[in-house]
């Protein structure tokens, strides 16, 4: 990024003006940036909503990743929360807080990866909100549309169901913990951390393959499997042996000491989906069997409690 003008010489205006020329609307955007508000349309007269926000130096780092890769992360930390609902992203609202002499440039590769994000599931960004702040903040929320299903709720889970994944885990905690340590390399789990890869659309499908719950992976899979578990009032064990572990994974973790399990079952940032399916259900390729729902409570690996990290808690230090 070349250094330019900063957010304060733009001003508000010049800055929406500067953002809003990047954005284009995507087919349920009736009525986009301009006015005191959007016109979304929702053909099937329900309207999903998530709202997530991300932090400079709590949930993002500028030095770690370009404006775009933000955009990016900030987009799919949301889309993902819609499609774990079963359900269609159609809209993207995002407040940004920044301080004065924030570059603008940045701000306009905030608003590429966030328009970006959103236009590979067919949504778009129909405004927002702008404000001067200490600390750099995006706050994002997202739309979606259930296209007549019902919603895929997390307390659906029964005894008997089993577990099934669809994406990836483990890669963004890796590329977190390489990033944490001043290294920029493995590729492979550094671009997992700046730019996760949703599987989206296999939202949707798990919904129409009767799943009785789901969630996304965004705070460690065992941390967001508890929340099915708690909702569902149901035990649920995770094997394993059902994560393969790609080579890069494997030598970072050697070369930093950890125990890579760590990263599959505890990290975060993937937005991989986990549901839940009544037994029998033929899975399609993208979906892989990781686990077992019973009756009882809580989760555990392989039978027996997991000693390690459950997950990301945003008020433990």
């Amino acid at each position: 990024m070349t250094e330019g003008t900063s957010v304060a010489k733009d001003g508000e205006f010049g800055l929406i003006a500067r953002v809003t020329a990047r954005l284009t609307a995507g087919p349920t955007c009736l009525l986009g940036p301009g006015d005191d508000a959007a016109l979304v349309a929702a053909p099937d007269g329900r309207v999903v909503a998530s709202t997530d926000v991300l932090v400079d130096g709590r949930h993002f780092r500028r030095d770690w990743g370009s404006g775009t890769d933000i955009g990016h992360r900030a987009a799919a930390a949301n889309l993902a929360d819609i499609a774990a609902m079963g359900a269609y992203p159609t809209a993207l609202l995002v407040a940004l807080c920044a301080p004065p002499d924030l570059d603008a440039a940045w701000a306009e590769e905030l608003a590429d990866g966030l328009a970006e994000e959103a236009e590979s599931v067919g949504a778009s960004v129909v405004g927002g909100d702008m404000s001067a702040s200490p600390t750099l903040t995006v706050a994002v929320t997202a739309l979606g549309d259930m296209h007549g299903l019902q919603p895929v709720l997390r307390s659906g889970a029964r005894p008997g169901d089993i577990v099934a994944m669809a994406g990836r885990v483990g890669f963004a905690g890796a590329g977190y913990t390489v990033l944490s340590r001043g290294f920029r390399t493995p590729k492979l789990l550094v671009d997992a951390y700046r730019r996760p890869q949703v599987p989206y659309k296999q939202g949707p499908i798990a919904n129409r393959l009767g799943a009785t719950s789901m969630i996304d992976v965004s705070d460690g899979l065992l941390a967001d499997l508890g929340h099915i578990a708690d909702a569902s009032k149901v035990a649920i064990d995770v094997h394993r042996d059902a994560f393969d572990l790609p080579d890069q994974m494997r030598d970072a973790a050697t070369a930093l000491g950890v125990d890579p399990y760590s990263w599959v079952l505890g990290g975060g940032d993937d937005h991989a989906l986990c549901a839940t399916f009544p037994a029998g259900v033929a899975l399609p390729e993208e979906w892989r069997r990781v686990g077992t729902v019973a009756e009882g409570e809580g989760v555990t690996v392989d039978g027996r409690a997991w000693e390690g990290r459950l997950g990301w808690d945003h008020f433990k230090i």
